[in-house]
């Protein structure tokens, strides 16, 4: 028998859906606006620690081994200071901006400015809205020159105040902005040795194996002999081979007397030699070479400073110049050498060869500005002109193409 709707037994229909009552629309809205909030959060996060990632790796590049695990100075010795009240007054120097500098830098830079600054200068010209939108553009190509993570922070930070105060209203403008600062960091002091009062002036010469050291010396004293100067070479490279007599030929083209040591001879003794026969022979510079060192390796950087306590046993105060050699084409690479070098000697100035060899010459800027140590000297070529007194404001132009 059918039964009928109300009887016993029977299911009432399900009531139809009405409209979502006001609470649960709120529920919704907040539950939405918390996701976004979230989503915001975590790419910012993800940005942040792209960055941190980013500067880690260029600092661990060089990451010491297990085997050098200990402190680079030994606990309760404190690295040597440049006694300030012997050094000359400094002022920034500009060499002579001739038309034949300027096509040098510009050069040995060209690699660097087709590489990345000419990228620079399309974004800068294709820009017609300049906003802050500009300052996640210029960022990489930053960075991909070597300019370093944060030297770029710095220089992207005045972009983004100037921006600010409204005073980046065209391309051109941001661009004369970026020029401006880098051209204030890499102009630090730095007085060619020829201003160096004391004679003899022993200028001690560093840096890893491969950089260019010996070159570098031989390309030296052939600057100093044109200058009218009397100069001695020391061969303190007794470790690598033919280093002893490659230093030789060079100081033979010059007119230099080198003092050799044997082969294996402990490179403080030759130093010092050359120091003393420096100042028999009434010499203006004594150029000294040192055996190149990894340094990561503890041990070869306390030899540095045993040569550098020895040489003042023959001239007082010596060495009066420390002068660190780095190889452009390494990258950020030469500034991890240039922090760990200097903890252990203090460092007057820095010869960056092979610049022309290279697509990033932004590791000027990234030392100038992060370790505040003035570029003596860069290599530009082959030739021996091409080692060059280091020239800001035409190094700037190189850069920018100018």
């Amino acid at each position: 028998m059918e039964e009928t709707p109300g009887t016993p037994g029977t299911q009432p229909p399900a009531p139809l859906p009405g409209p979502p009552e006001a609470g649960d629309v709120v529920g919704l809205g907040v539950m939405g606006l918390f996701f976004v909030m979230l989503l915001w959060l975590g790419v910012a996060f993800i940005r942040k620690k792209r960055r941190e990632n980013l500067e880690t790796l260029t600092r661990e590049l060089e990451k010491p081994s297990a085997d050098d695990e200990e402190r680079l100075l030994p606990e309760g010795e404190t690295p040597l200071r440049v006694d300030l009240a012997r050094t000359p007054e400094t002022v920034p120097v500009r060499p002579a901006d001739d038309a034949e500098t300027r096509q040098a830098y510009a050069r040995g830079l060209e690699k660097t400015r087709s590489s990345f600054f000419s990228k620079l200068t399309s974004l800068l010209s294709g820009t017609h809205e300049i906003d802050e939108k500009i300052i996640a553009e210029l960022e990489p190509l930053l960075i991909q020159a070597d300019v370093g993570v944060k030297t770029t922070d710095r220089l992207l930070a005045i972009v983004k105040e100037k921006l600010g105060k409204k005073e980046l209203g065209s391309a051109d403008k941001v661009k004369d902005a970026l020029r401006e600062e880098i051209l204030r960091m890499v102009n630090l002091p730095a007085p060619p040795l020829e201003q160096r009062k004391e004679r003899p002036c022993v200028v001690m010469v560093i840096g890893v194996n491969g950089a260019g050291k010996t070159t570098t010396i031989g390309k030296l004293a052939s600057k100093l002999r044109q200058a009218g100067h009397k100069v001695v070479l020391g061969a303190g490279d007794t470790f690598r081979a033919a280093a002893v007599e490659q230093l030789k030929v060079w100081g033979d083209r010059a007119g230099c007397e080198t003092v050799e040591g044997k082969e294996g001879q402990d490179p403080a003794s030759v130093i010092f030699e050359a120091a003393r026969r420096g100042k028999e022979v009434g010499a203006d510079f004594i150029l000294a070479d040192t055996a190149g060192r990894l340094h990561t390796k503890v041990n070869l950087m306390e030899e540095l400073k045993k040569v550098s306590r020895v040489v003042q046993k023959a001239v007082e105060n010596a060495p009066h110049e420390v002068l660190l050699v780095l190889d452009a084409t390494t990258g950020q690479n030469a500034l991890i050498q240039a922090e760990q070098f200097n903890q252990a000697l203090p460092i007057t100035g820095i010869a960056l060869t092979k610049l022309d060899g290279t697509a990033k010459g932004g590791i000027i800027v990234a030392i100038c500005d992060q370790l505040k140590l003035p570029i003596r000297y860069v290599g530009v070529g082959e030739k021996l002109e091409d080692l060059r007194v280091f020239d800001a404001k035409a190094f700037v132009d190189g850069l920018f193409g100018d």
